[in-house]
């Protein structure tokens, strides 16, 4: 049964002691916990609040920052490990000035700097919609701080010099659409949390803001008006389109992956149109940040450059040798603002771990896993500073190493199989018989597998978006296949990469009868 908040249990007791209560009482209750289920979407906090049990806002994920691993706590009612009890004034408080209900500061990795500027009726509206969940008993692990860090009364040097409490205050010289998209941008959204340059300066002017900068091993790119290194050159229209679905039209951007690719998922998607377009309104207002100075790289526009001859032989079949890629199923490079971020972070990340189809894209192979790492720095630095792009090269050659020791993911062959998201698309693989389809199935049978499958699939759930099948299938063959005696000798992540890409192939283009695309060499991994 669902936890109900004060306002809900006075009604029901009222109701019991025979006293009406006003429809009206109800329905501004339930508005109230709609509109908190609104803005706790907006803030995303259920990436933060779901560790690895699964369980929705039970805390337990854990945070890589520099001072150590914090693991966060558990946001629904239950009163032994969660908010039970905890007042709606503890909340705030909390919320709006990152002191705990105990008195103790809160460590900076909660977003405290942006969320002071939430106003307190929408921080009324989350805490009654938290409220409103179903409690889940989850105990809280330990952090890991080592010593002195773990003294939280030394947070007071971090806070004097780097937090100001305080509500957004509206630019009287705005319009109403820039500031409600600045209140959700420095609020809420808490988007400098990953996109400023410096992350231990919290929310302050020091931050390089909204410039750009690393966040858990991923680059956040710099998304301040300028042309070449921001968001300039798009149109508002793509941003849009980007912050809804994490592709856009055009060449501009490129294709959401890591810690951008969850917000869209999980926040940004569900945003209404109103708000993602005032958000982008008050981004065109911020100060265009330069966040590196771009060089005429001669080097890289030779034919023998630095990672030509590793580019032609992995990713020039897909992306195209000027970098063009297919429009609507293979990202541009040339062009794309994305891979020219002043860190190489992601485009590093995305070699190594691949990614899966989105939005009409086709699934990437995790190329990486059959490179040295001198041949991912190489590409990486060619991909960024050829058909017209600049961006710096790489000078530490062990971020490579690094990433891959980071990266796991399914197609790359170094993490468990994933789980299929869309309870309607497991049914459908289950009932079209799925798992027995592609069990023990060799790579030239998986064109006739998939011609047999495809369409039941597609009946059983007509409206499923193509990503979703593809994806879904890639984890059912994951799941039967990974450990198939036939594949005993070959690199796990060009067999299921292929396999992914052929089931692509077959549902968006079955009269071509695609083939399972070349393989690229395989390296010894250094």
């Amino acid at each position: 049964m669902r936890r109900f908040n004060a306002l809900a249990a006075t009604s029901g007791l009222i109701s019991l002691l025979g006293i009406a209560v006003p429809p009206a009482a109800r329905a501004a209750d339930q508005d109230l916990i709609k509109r908190g289920e609104y803005l706790v979407t907006a803030g995303d906090c259920v990436a933060c609040h779901t560790g690895p049990s699964g369980k929705k806002f039970a805390g337990n994920y854990v945070l890589d920052t520099p001072i150590g691993k914090i693991r966060t706590p558990n946001l629904t009612p239950d009163k032994e490990t969660g908010l039970g009890n905890w007042t709606e004034e503890d909340f705030y408080k909390a919320f709006h000035d990152g002191i705990s209900k105990d008195g103790s500061y809160l460590y900076p990795a909660f977003p405290f700097g942006w969320y002071t500027k939430v106003t307190k009726d929408d921080v009324k509206a989350i805490w009654a919609y938290l409220q409103s969940l179903e409690p889940v008993n989850e105990p809280r692990k330990a952090n890991e701080i080592p010593f002195p860090f773990n003294i939280r009364t030394a947070l007071i040097t971090w806070r004097t010099a780097f937090f100001t409490a305080g509500e957004f205050q509206p630019d009287p010289n705005a319009s109403a659409e820039v500031n409600r998209g600045g209140y959700l941008v420095e609020g809420l959204g808490h988007c400098g949390m990953c996109h400023n340059e410096r992350k231990l300066v919290g929310n302050s002017g020091l931050a390089g803001k909204l410039g750009g900068g690393v966040i858990d091993g991923w680059y956040a790119p710099n998304i301040t008006p300028n042309d070449h290194q921001g968001i300039g050159a798009w149109s508002d229209e793509q941003v849009v389109t980007y912050l809804k679905t994490g592709t856009a039209p055009g060449n501009m951007p490129g294709v959401a992956a890591g810690p951008m690719r969850q917000t869209i998922e999980e926040s940004l998607s569900k945003m209404t149109e109103a708000d993602l377009k005032a958000m982008v309104a008050y981004l065109r207002t911020q100060k265009a940040r330069e966040t590196y100075k771009v060089k005429d790289l001669e080097a890289f526009n030779q034919p023998n450059a630095p990672g030509a001859a590793t580019y032609l032989s992995y990713c020039s079949s897909c992306h195209k040798p000027d970098g063009k890629g297919v429009e609507g199923a293979i990202p541009a490079l040339a062009g794309n603002t994305s891979v020219q971020s002043a860190g190489p972070e992601t485009v590093i990340n995305v070699i190594l771990g691949g990614l899966a189809a989105q939005s009409g894209y086709a699934p990437m192979l995790a190329i990486g896993q059959g490179m040295t790492d001198q041949e991912v720095a190489d590409v990486t630095d060619y991909v960024r500073n050829s058909w017209g792009n600049k961006a710096p090269v790489i000078t530490d050659r062990g971020i490579v190493s690094k990433s891959r020791d980071k990266i796991r993911t399914m197609l790359a062959g170094n993490a468990p199989c994933a789980e299929i998201a869309q309870p309607e698309i497991a049914k459908a693989l289950q009932d079209a018989g799925a798992a027995d389809a592609l069990r023990n199935i060799k790579q030239d049978e998986f064109i006739p597998r998939l011609d047999s499958l495809l369409p039941k699939i597609k009946a059983a759930v007509p409206g499923a978006k193509g990503d979703d099948i593809v994806n879904g299938l890639t984890t059912a063959f994951c799941k039967v296949a990974k450990d198939n005696d036939f594949y005993r000798n070959a690199p796990w992540h060009t067999v299921i990469g292929s396999f992914s890409n052929v089931t692509y192939s077959q549902l968006h283009n079955p009269e071509r009868r695609a083939e399972a695309p070349a393989q690229p060499p395989t390296t010894p991994r250094n």
